[in-house]
């Protein structure tokens, strides 16, 4: 497990806006040793790097957990049972505060071009551009678990109360609420000291997550001052905990942050996010993320800012909110088709498909097939291949690094790996598609509240390392 957080991981720097911006360190969970030194997909990949054995458990573990998260996904995306947004997020005003911190311009991709991406438009070419210098706007730093589990979603520290008490949180776009364990007896993971906090209030409100009767957490509804790196949002509404699954005492987080829109919010309250737009705390309607590959540190996510560093060419932008139309799949040049919806998810470590979906597109690898020592769903395929893929959204294509993929060797000495696109029963998987962080490793994701809400991509510099 990793120490606790302290205030040494926020270091002020100059941000691209002018203003200062709060670098918070995101720590990653880190299931595969890279072998590969670079990213060419032209390239034979030939390396004398030992890759782990795959490690299936906290795989399945996170398995479970989807089940909970996304157990309300098509009616959701149906439309059906969300609770209304606050007015000020369907403000016109937004697009303006958004268009002002992009601007058009005609740079291509820096000289490095991510395998089956298309090219983009000039109305698509974005670059972040000078913002008012009495912007707000905060980087916490992420932090991805290397050691043993994989399942760990990249988390940072979020202060909690009066005293600003840093407890580590996941933070997930696939989710929309806030909940840390406070006076929970068999949590073994830091807890929020609500004693501490004069400003702190416990609605007597049930605050349950649950699926088909298993809880995932359990406590009451409370509130408190939430703040990151400056950002301070009073009466924000969480979930006080007292009752979490086993295996997430596991962890080094605590808790979890939504950064979903707060329309499937268990809480039915607005998100931290949401608070900070319609409390003028930022000068954007938009965070990003960046995260790394293969360090336990570097990671990040900025609310209210663009880091011109973390990105070697343009945003494309796909609408709407964070879930996007898959088209389809480009394995080896060949189109798998799609048609589904597909939920962009930085809580989620892989891409989770249908079974069909997942055997039609390993079917286009050479020497892919089912993984027999595991459940149905998993996929190996020689671990010195290397296939190129890319996913379609929303009309436009995204390349994938294969060495992200590679989740570990099928036992010992196999020369196959466990591939990263897992695919999940055809009725869970119904209509969606769920894209984790072995493909935001390549890209630098944007998430805006304006323009009727969309996300952007833009390649990642990891890319170019």
């Amino acid at each position: 497990m990793l120490p606790r957080l302290s205030l040494s991981f926020l270091s002020v720097t100059a941000g691209v806006l002018g203003f200062p911006m709060y670098d918070m360190v995101l720590y990653p969970p880190m299931y595969v040793r890279d072998p590969f030194e670079t990213f060419n997909h032209t390239q034979n990949l030939v390396t004398s790097t030992v890759i782990p054995v795959f490690d299936v458990q906290p795989v399945m573990a996170e398995m479970e957990a989807l089940q909970i998260k996304y157990q309300n996904a098509l009616n959701f995306l149906a439309g059906k049972n969300l609770v209304a947004l606050p007015d000020a997020l369907s403000d016109p005003g937004l697009d303006a505060l958004s268009d002002a911190a992009f601007t058009d311009t005609t740079s291509d991709l820096s000289g490095f071009v991510l395998y089956g991406s298309t090219t983009m438009s000039r109305q698509a070419n974005m670059s972040f551009s000078a913002m008012n210098t009495a912007a707000q706007s905060a980087t916490d730093p992420l932090t991805d678990e290397t050691e043993k589990i994989i399942h760990v979603p990249f988390y940072g520290p979020l202060e909690f109360g009066k005293k600003s008490q840093q407890i580590p949180v996941a933070f997930d776009t696939g989710s929309a609420d806030l909940w840390v364990p406070v006076d929970c007896g068999d949590c073994t993971s830091l807890q929020y000291n609500t004693a501490a906090s004069p400003t702190y209030k416990n609605t007597g409100n049930a605050f349950n997550l649950n699926y088909e009767g298993f809880s995932q957490a359990a406590g009451t509804l409370a509130y408190d001052t939430i703040s990151m790196g400056g950002l301070k949002v009073h009466n924000q509404y969480f979930g006080a905990v007292t009752d979490v699954p086993s295996n997430f005492n596991a962890d080094p987080i605590s808790g979890y942050l939504g950064l979903g829109f707060s329309s499937i919010a268990t809480s039915q309250k607005p998100t931290f996010f949401e608070n900070l737009i319609i409390q003028e705390k930022i000068e954007a309607p938009f965070f990003s993320v960046h995260l790394t590959r293969e360090k336990t540190s570097g990671s990040k996510i900025t609310l209210g800012g663009y880091d011109m560093s973390k990105a070697v060419g343009p945003l494309t932008w796909v609408k709407t909110y964070w879930t996007v139309h898959f088209d389809g799949a480009v394995i080896e040049g060949n189109y798998v088709s799609g048609n589904v919806d597909a939920v962009i998810d930085t809580g989620s470590s892989f891409i989770y498909v249908s079974q069909a979906l997942a055997s039609l597109i390993h079917a286009n690898i050479l020497g892919a097939g089912p993984a027999a020592n595991y459940s149905p769903g998993f996929f190996s395929f020689p671990c010195n291949s290397n296939p190129t893929i890319s996913f379609s959204l929303g009309g436009h294509d995204f390349g994938i690094n294969i060495q992200d993929i590679k989740l570990g060797q099928d036992g010992y000495g196999s020369e196959d790996c466990i591939s990263g696109i897992i695919g999940l029963d055809d009725a869970v998987m119904e209509g969606i598609v769920i894209i984790g962080n072995v493909f935001l490793k390549s890209w630098y994701s944007v998430y805006d509240y304006s323009h009727g809400a969309r996300v952007g991509f833009a390649p990642s510099i990891n890319n170019a390392q």
